[in-house]
This record gives C-alpha cells, sequence and structure tokens, in this order.
C-alpha cells in the first residue's frame, strides 16, 4: 500500500486481513508487485480472449520486442516459431507500432510553436494524468500507443474483422483496437494450454518472418532523430523518469503558465525497467539481451507507405472516484484521534500519506482501522488498562494483585522489609442488594473503593478481588501498622454508609490481616493467611477487624 501512488490497494476485510486491487484506481505501473513479500500480486491480462484467437488460428499476434528478455534462454527464432505453434496465424514483432508512432512524433516536433508537449507512449504514465492530472490532459500528444498503432496498420493492411491479440510486459487495456492484451506470463501458459514447448522449436524461422527492422524509432516509438536532436536543444527537450515528476509539470504548466517544450516521459527507465520485466538489477542486462538480438537498422522506410493507418488519439479525463461521505470521513479521524501537538498524526504507517486520506478510504471500505498505528496502540493501551484496572471501582484487578504480591514478596525478600495484607468483605451486602437493587450496590462498591483509596498510600496496592471483597497491600508495613490502617478503613467505611443514608450498622466490613515476614516466611499464602483471619473477623460478630 506504501507503494501504490493511486491508492489502487484496499482492505477488503478484517478477518482475515484480505487485501485486493481496485480496478478503477490501477494505473498498472507494478510496484506493488516487488514491494508484496508474500508474492501474492498476480498480473493476468485477458488471457481467456487471446487463447480463443489462438485457438481458431485466424489471428496475429504483436509480440513485444522485449519477449526476449523474458523467454530466454529460448532464442527469439524459437519463440517465434512457439506462436506460431500455438496456432496464430502470423506474429509480428511490434516494430511496426513503433515505426508509426516515430513518424507521428517527427511530424510534431517540426510543427511550431506547441508550447508544452508530453509525450504518450507510456500507459501507465496517460493513466495517471487521465486520473490524477488532469489538467494535464490537454498537453498529452495526440499520438496512440505504439501497440494500438500496429493494430489499425495491420487491420488496414489485411481486413477490417481480422482478430489481434498483444502480448507485453504492461499490455494496454480497455482498448476496442485490440481483440486481447495478455503479459508475457499469460503467453507462457497459454503455450502450456496449447502443448507448445518453447525450447523444442527449431533454432531458425520456419516461416518468412515479419519486419524486424527499424529506421526512425527506437523501442517504445520515440523518433532516433528527435532524441539525437535533443542533445543540443536541451530548452525543447526534457527527459523525465518517474511518476513522482508529474506533479511538478502539473504545477509548471498549469499554474505558472511555462512552457516546457517536449516531455520525454516514462513511469520507469524504459519498459525493461517495468516491475514486471524482472529484478531491478538484471535490469542492465535485460538491455544488452535485447540490444543482441536488434536487428541492423535499415537504410529505408520499413512501413509500407501505401497503407493508410491512423495514429492519432484523444485521451478523455477519467471521472472522479466517489467520493466518501464526509461524515464517515469525520467519525474515523475522530476515532484516529490527534498527535501530542494537536494535529493529525500522518506517520504514513498505514500506507497512506496522510490521516485525510486513510480515513477516505477507510470510509469507503477499502482500509481497516487495523492499518492505524495510533489507533491500535490507542486501543492497546485501554486493553492493558481494562485488564488492570477494575471498571465498577477502579482498583486494581485480581490480575494485578497477584503479579503485585508476587513482585512484593521477591522485594521483601531483598529488602528484608516486611509488609502486610488486608483482606476486607462487606457485610450483608447481599441484603442491601436485595433489598435496594444491584445499582444502589453499585453505588456502595465505589463508595467503598474511594474510602480505601483515601486511606493508603501512592506505594501501596488496592485491589477488587472479587464481588464486595477488596484486597491491600500495605508495603513496609508491620502487623501493628496494618491494624491501624484495617481499623481506619473500618471506621470510614462504616461512615460512608451513613452518609449515603442507609441505616446504622447495615454498611459494615470486617478485615482479616496478615502480615509477611521475611526472616520467618509462611508456610501458608498470604492470601489464605488473610482470608482465615477475615472469617475470625466475621466469627466475632462482623464490623470487626482480626
Amino acid at each position: 500500500m506504501r507503494v501504490c501512488p493511486t491508492d489502487a490497494i484496499a482492505v477488503a476485510g478484517d478477518e482475515p486481513l484480505l487485501l485486493q486491487v481496485v480496478d478503477e484506481a490501477c494505473i498498472r505501473c507494478g510496484q506493488c508487485l516487488p514491494a508484496c513479500p508474500h508474492g501474492a500480486v498476480k498480473v493476468n491480462g485477458e488471457i481467456g480472449k487471446a487463447l480463443a484467437i489462438a485457438s481458431q488460428g485466424d489471428g496475429i499476434l504483436i509480440l513485444s520486442p522485449e519477449s526476449v528478455a523474458h523467454f530466454y534462454p529460448a532464442t527469439p527464432e524459437q519463440l517465434i516459431n512457439a506462436c506460431y505453434a500455438a496456432g496464430f496465424r502470423a506474429v509480428t514483432r511490434g516494430v511496426i507500432g513503433d515505426e508509426l508512432v516515430a513518424a507521428e512524433y517527427l511530424k510534431l516536433w517540426e510543427e511550431e510553436p506547441w508550447g508544452t508537449l508530453i509525450r504518450s507512449t507510456d500507459p501507465v504514465v496517460v493513466e495517471t494524468v487521465r486520473t490524477q492530472y488532469p489538467e494535464l490532459v490537454p498537453y498529452l500528444a495526440p499520438v496512440t500507443l505504439p501497440a494500438v498503432a500496429e493494430a489499425r496498420y495491420l487491420r488496414a493492411l489485411y481486413r477490417t474483422g481480422l482478430r489481434i491479440a498483444y502480448a507485453g510486459i504492461c499490455p494496454p487495456v480497455d482498448t476496442s483496437d485490440l481483440d486481447a492484451a495478455v503479459t508475457f506470463g499469460d503467453l507462457e501458459q497459454i503455450f502450456r494450454i496449447r502443448g507448445v514447448n518453447v525450447l523444442a522449436q527449431p533454432n531458425f524461422f520456419e516461416r518468412v518472418p515479419e519486419e524486424r527492422q527499424r529506421h526512425l524509432s527506437t523501442a517504445g516509438g520515440l523518433p532516433l532523430a528527435l532524441l539525437d536532436e535533443s542533445r543540443y536543444s536541451s530548452r525543447r527537450f526534457r527527459k523525465v523518469r518517474g511518476l513522482d515528476a508529474l506533479r511538478a509539470l502539473a504545477r509548471a504548466v498549469a499554474v505558472d503558465r511555462m512552457d516546457l517544450g517536449f516531455v520525454d516521459i516514462l513511469s520507469t527507465e524504459g519498459v525493461l525497467d517495468h516491475p514486471l520485466s524482472g529484478p531491478r538489477e538484471e535490469l542492465y542486462w535485460r538491455r544488452e539481451l535485447l540490444a543482441s538480438t536488434e536487428a541492423p537498422r535499415s537504410r529505408f522506410p520499413v512501413v509500407d507507405a501505401a497503407v493508410v493507418a491512423s495514429v492519432g488519439a484523444t485521451f478523455a479525463i477519467k471521472p472522479r472516484r466517489v467520493q466518501p461521505d464526509p461524515a464517515a470521513v469525520a467519525a474515523v479521524l475522530e476515532q484516529i484521534g490527534k498527535g501530542p501537538n494537536g494535529r493529525p498524526w500522518d506517520c504514513r504507517a498505514c500506507g497512506f500519506d496522510t490521516c485525510q486520506r486513510f480515513a477516505e478510504a477507510a470510509a469507503l471500505g477499502r482500509a481497516s482501522m487495523r492499518q492505524c498505528t495510533p489507533y491500535q496502540e490507542r486501543r492497546a493501551d485501554e486493553a492493558q488498562r481494562a485488564a488492570a484496572v477494575d471498571t465498577m471501582t477502579g482498583l486494581s484487578t485480581y490480575r494485578v494483585l497477584r503479579d503485585q504480591l508476587a513482585f512484593e514478596i521477591e522485594r521483601s525478600k531483598r529488602s528484608d522489609d516486611g509488609f502486610a495484607v488486608l483482606f476486607l468483605d462487606l457485610d450483608r451486602f447481599k441484603e442491601v442488594n436485595d433489598q435496594y437493587g444491584h445499582e444502589a450496590g453499585n453505588d456502595i462498591l465505589r463508595a467503598v473503593a474511594g474510602e480505601i483509596r483515601n486511606a493508603v498510600r501512592a506505594s501501596d496496592v488496592a485491589a477488587r478481588y472479587g464481588g464486595d471483597e477488596f484486597v491491600v497491600i500495605l508495603t513496609r508495613t508491620d502487623l501493628q501498622g496494618g491494624a491501624r490502617v484495617a481499623e481506619a478503613l473500618r471506621a470510614g467505611i462504616e461512615g460512608t454508609g451513613r452518609r449515603l443514608g442507609y441505616p446504622p450498622g447495615l454498611i459494615t466490613v470486617s478485615i482479616g490481616l496478615a502480615e509477611f515476614d521475611p526472616k520467618e516466611p509462611a508456610e501458608v499464602d498470604l492470601l489464605v493467611s488473610a482470608d482465615r483471619a477475615l472469617y475470625r473477623a466475621k466469627a466475632a460478630g462482623r464490623n470487626a477487624v482480626a
């Protein structure tokens, strides 16, 4: 999620945590592929349509030149033969499309003035502009993708009803000029389905190969002459790489009204640098391999001038995605809370740049609060407090009591200081509940807890043992000191009952007292000793300390 520039990775479920790609937001940049440590991202094209074209044996496959790197160690000859064996009637190498597009760019280059012209041969850049930077759409070069240009040329050359498939690293989508667009991985699967072994094919062309030589173009459709001229006229030509540059371009063109000349922008360092091409560290190996299979450049045009095919394109602004309900966004932001400085956290741990963007995605059901680190930390703190603090009385829980008691015993052994434990039990509390109701009983428990808090020190531990029973650990206190605290508590709780308006003698407490002496460790659990003392106080008539 952190690498997706269009927030197209959505959390579809919490239990279990499920991620999915939002198709309408995805620009096919492929950044999520190497970022996923589990290899869970799968990229597929229209494999069913391409398989149908191959099965019927009357379609053409436009095979991108980068295929030699993907299918290595198979040779280009073996790969072309495998495509024929799979059922394609003809296989072209994508050179014609590059030539057509390059010729159109040369025409545009010679037309003055055009102020700013943005290269439009990268489908990732085009989709990003259409969805996120609509102000740049008018500046896109009105030239289609090389694969689309070649498909139009082939239809003009052969017949209108010809079915054409395209196989490449990042195939274009949503174009009516191609009947199917697949990745090289899809093409491998087609070979398996059709029973074709690429490496078993002959190492020579079994049919006369289609055009492989270039005259005007470089890979990707830009004219070689334009690239040569750009070395001496940089004010008219700017080379830009990466989608991050689009923000600055939009500012320069739409706000500052600058003429940038021809902007040669690609989302990566060429098609072979696309994440779907393979590991980044193998980029130069892939380039060298492709260069070694490139045919010598032709001195003459390789496109039949008698074949008329349009290479023009218009780019429509994509409508804004569904906007979230502002109230729902505000509710998510309230759940997240703000940082210590009173401003949004914007920690980016969730994968979004800001809390606002995360809240918008969450409001649309595309993000989960499980992604929000500040929220989860607060929930963990709340859960920890819930486990440590009794919600009714605000005193420590039984779990904390046992931990603190064990800690105090070990501390006492090291320091040679004893401590005392008080075990408190309200007298006749069941009668109070039966006569006055449980809500009244809850009020009494809270009042008793307040009396206990007021009677002990910060170093002591006061806990609710359960029901109407309480335990107090008095650190560094002997038996006599514990008895004084117990008597103060007994009198204070009796007075609390009178202040709450109950009859005298109804709200009282019995207290059992036990001491831990590190010099003479008891054989019985300290709480058991205090509980036995409590029963002696009960037997003495209640409202007593024993």
